[in-house]
């Protein structure tokens, strides 16, 4: 633990372990708030627990333990290990799907999705190995593309589309379709930092697009309720699908459940941009505001998941458009310090591995933040560092930890800037 600040660039490390900690503090301040409004103003009661934030405090204990643990050992170790992690993970979530058909203690089902294990049924604390399996996945690409220079060819990329499609696929079967969004913008920055040609990552798009509708036809309602919402909150749209039946089919799934729109899944969204749009340049102040202190499960200024998928929504309602200019603004350090260490260190491993975290990061803010203001699908993606969610937290500090872990260690001085330039350093690196 001693060695956390040692070794280079410190200075930029240091930056960066202190961003982290204080977008963890505002996210337990932004919990504690939504489950215990100020006293004085309240008149309904709030419908987070009021402990919740006491459980992300002890989360994010645990993500410190994690942070230290993973830089006690070199981050080149986990490259050989992460070719037992990755499918390791995989067999736990193949494992996690047979909660379905059949009873298993340690997988709980939770509105009918069996996404986490617990391993003490007796005990109320569950992991969500699908968090877990996005380090693991960029550790294992990383390790697979660092030497490499097949992938400059379009049949080299079969291998690395395969440890992508493996892990997509187990994960939508959960289903857990937020998870599922931020594989492939992980493999695309990977690939391009590793030297893929641009129209070779180009046919990758187009067949995600493809594959598209595959996807929709295997969604689930709520699912598809959640995409449709971004397009029914058009007043002009909910009328026409309203008026043609088949356009009411394919946004709803039948036109009678569109008058569940405004009562269920749209109505996060409405009340997540009326949180924020209220709010104006400073906000109510912490603990204030009606989406706090009026939150009765019949009141109007109700805000469903607001300690979790929506907690940006309750930043900004407290703290106003000052207060998001201060999230992004911290999210923005943490990718600058991420960069920073990547050009300073010709490992292609490293250089990797740190673009696959910042990938994972910056997809994850950005959807999150897009949902909560009605300019993205609601996927139930979390918002980094903030939203309640012990696996979440722990993981994206992991993720740090391993930031600075390959920040302090001495990069390669035989080897280029280009990865695909790489010499091959020791016989043991070699493919």
């Amino acid at each position: 633990m001693t060695n956390l600040l040692t070794g280079r660039i410190v200075i930029v490390r240091l930056i960066m372990l202190a961003t982290m900690v204080a977008l963890v503090g505002t996210g337990i301040a932004a919990i504690y708030a939504a489950g215990n409004p100020d006293p004085a103003e309240s008149t309904g009661d709030p419908s987070v627990s009021a402990s919740a934030w006491k459980k992300q405090v002890v989360y994010a204990f645990a993500g410190l333990l994690a942070l230290f643990a993973i830089n006690v050992i070199p981050y080149r170790v986990l490259g050989p290990a992460s070719y037992w992690m990755y499918p390791a993970i995989l067999l736990i979530l193949a494992v996690l799907l047979l909660g379905k058909p059949f009873d298993i203690p340690f997988v709980p089902r939770i509105n009918g999705t069996c996404r986490w294990l617990q391993p003490i049924p007796s005990i109320d604390i569950k992991i969500q190995p699908s968090e877990f399996c996005k380090l693991a996945y960029i550790l294992a690409l990383a390790w697979y593309l660092r030497f490499r220079s097949n992938y400059r060819h379009f049949r080299g990329l079969v291998g690395p589309f395969t440890l992508t499609l493996l892990a997509m696929a187990l994960i939508l079967m959960e289903p857990d379709l937020g998870t599922v969004i931020l594989f492939m913008p992980i493999l695309f920055a990977m690939l391009f930092v590793a030297g893929a040609k641009v129209k070779h990552l180009a046919i990758i798009i187009l067949l995600g697009v493809a594959v598209s509708p595959i996807l929709w036809g295997h969604m689930r309602p709520y699912q598809r309720m959640r995409i449709s919402a971004l397009l029914l909150q058009n007043a002009w749209i909910f009328e026409k699908a309203h008026e043609y039946p088949r356009l009411g089919d394919i946004l709803a799934g039948s036109t009678t459940n569109l008058d569940k729109w405004m009562r269920d899944q749209g109505y996060h969204l409405r009340q997540s941009k009326y949180a924020i749009a209220s709010a104006g340049l400073r906000g109510y102040g912490f603990r204030k505001g009606p989406y706090l202190t009026q939150n009765g499960s019949n009141s109007p200024w109700s805000l469903p998941e607001k300690h979790n998928d929506f907690i940006f929504a309750i930043i900004a309602h407290q703290w106003g458009f000052l207060g998001c200019l201060a999230i992004l603004a911290m999210y923005g350090v943490i990718v600058m310090c991420g960069l920073e260490i990547a050009w300073l260190n010709t490992d292609p491993f490293a250089r990797l591995i740190t673009v696959g975290i910042i990938a994972m990061f910056v997809i994850a803010a950005i959807v999150n933040i897009a949902m909560t203001i009605g300019l993205m699908p609601i996927t139930g993606l979390t918002l980094p560092f903030l939203s309640y969610g012990g696996s979440s937290l722990v993981v994206n500090m992991m993720a740090i930890g391993l930031l600075n872990n390959i920040g302090r260690g001495r990069p390669f001085t035989v080897a280029g800037r280009g990865l695909e330039n790489m010499p091959r350093i020791a016989p043991s690196a070699s493919n």
